[in-house]
């Protein structure tokens, strides 16, 4: 076609060529290698000198064809799928920094992510300083001569803190730093990091990129030569999707925009109701007008994301009971699915966080997190109520 597709077109029509077979949906290349007809065109292959297949954790049809439609989503040059989202980030981060270099990172990050920069980075050499998200000057004081990259999320992990990609790309590039988005939680169909001079974007594809609970997954995507040295590191290191997991996740991408409609709708009415419960401190979603950054979000964000959060007036055990009184909402470690989801960070996914830690990015002891799902709103609203009711008691 001459008209250039949208790219949420490219993210159902982009397709790995056709077999003799004629199949319309793409089939599963479950081999761990691949057979040369002559000795030169393997050679070739193995001098980077084609782009054929050699080894599935190298390259395979069903990754390659997921890796193109995220990048062509993102606005990206290249990319490279992982194993899970942890692995994304571990690979976004090791193969561009050394020994001696340093890391600019939000301190409202994913526990793991957390934990990655402040206990392992440091084993080989790797400063990093954490700095609150919204806090301009502090990002401007944490630069060091060794500083090497920014790493960051927006909204961030649990407490959907929105940080102006506007103003950090600028800050990034005048410092000549590698730029390092997760995405996540916003997918690129509601932001695209790229587009405000991101240099790298990352993706646990487990949540809503799957987004029906089924398989394990990360991406990383963005400029051609970063990413150059990204797959050097994971060809030899082997941290790489699986043939299966990846086609899983590109039939995925074919209903990500009718999905994420829904989970947007659905979660921007359940915390306009919540806001005026009684048991309820405080509801946070980007796209309220009493969130801290919504004109952030709206100039940044096409929608609000599929997670908000609220804090119990009982603390911690108002939060225990809260989970247990659920009757329909899951009680379980992710995101991003069909069904939705109750989480209580403070006890689960930031449990290694010291009290001090937790509360200095805001997680409280009765914060809740929602990833609300595809099921009728009125009954996701219904069992929170319930479950509040219950947890005052």
């Amino acid at each position: 076609m001459s008209k250039k597709l949208d790219p949420v077109t490219q993210a159902i029509r982009i397709q790995t060529p056709r077999s003799s077979q004629q199949e319309h949906s793409t089939p599963l290349y479950v081999t761990s290698s691949f057979t040369f007809d002559e000795a030169e065109t393997m050679r070739a292959a193995f001098a980077d000198e084609s782009d054929d297949n050699i080894y599935s954790r190298f390259s395979n049809p069903n990754v390659d064809e997921f890796v193109a439609k995220m990048c062509a989503l993102e606005g990206a040059e290249a990319g490279f799928a992982t194993s899970t989202g942890m692995a994304a980030i571990f690979s976004s981060m090791l193969p561009l920094l050394k020994q001696g270099d340093h890391v600019v990172c939000c301190s409202s990050v994913f526990g793991s992510t957390f934990t990655l920069v402040t206990k392992y980075l440091p084993r080989y050499g790797i400063t990093t300083t954490l700095v609150p998200a919204g806090d301009n000057t502090a990002w401007e004081a944490a630069v060091q001569p060794n500083t090497k990259m920014v790493y960051l999320e927006t909204p961030t992990n649990p407490q959907l803190e929105v940080i102006d990609l506007e103003w950090v790309g600028k800050f990034s590039k005048k410092h000549n730093l590698i730029l390092n988005v997760d995405n996540c939680f916003a997918t690129p169909l509601l932001q695209r990091p790229v587009d405000f001079g991101a240099d790298l974007v990352v993706h646990s594809a487990t949540k809503w990129i799957d987004g029906q609970g089924r398989v394990l997954g990360g991406i990383i995507v963005g400029r051609a030569d970063l990413i150059k040295e990204i797959y050097l590191f994971c060809r030899n290191t082997g941290p790489s999707l699986s043939p299966f997991n990846a086609w899983i996740l590109s039939k995925s991408l074919e209903t990500l925009d009718v999905r994420m409609e829904r989970h947007c709708a659905n979660a921007l009415k359940i915390a306009e109701a919540l806001q005026s419960n009684p048991h309820v401190s405080w509801v946070k979603y980007p796209f309220l007008p009493s969130h801290p950054q919504y004109d952030i979000a709206k100039k940044q964000m096409k929608a609000g994301g599929g997670v908000f959060c609220l804090e119990l007036k009982g603390g911690l055990e108002a939060g225990r009971k809260f989970l247990d009184a659920l009757e329909m909402l899951s009680v379980t470690a992710n995101l991003g699915d069909t069904r939705s989801i109750a989480s209580h960070p403070a006890s689960t996914t930031h449990s290694k966080l010291t009290d001090e830690q937790r509360l200095a990015v805001g997680i409280t002891p009765g914060l809740i997190r929602i990833s609300t799902g595809l099921e009728k709103a009125e009954d996701i609203l219904a069992d929170i109520e319930q479950a509040l009711e219950k947890s005052a008691h």
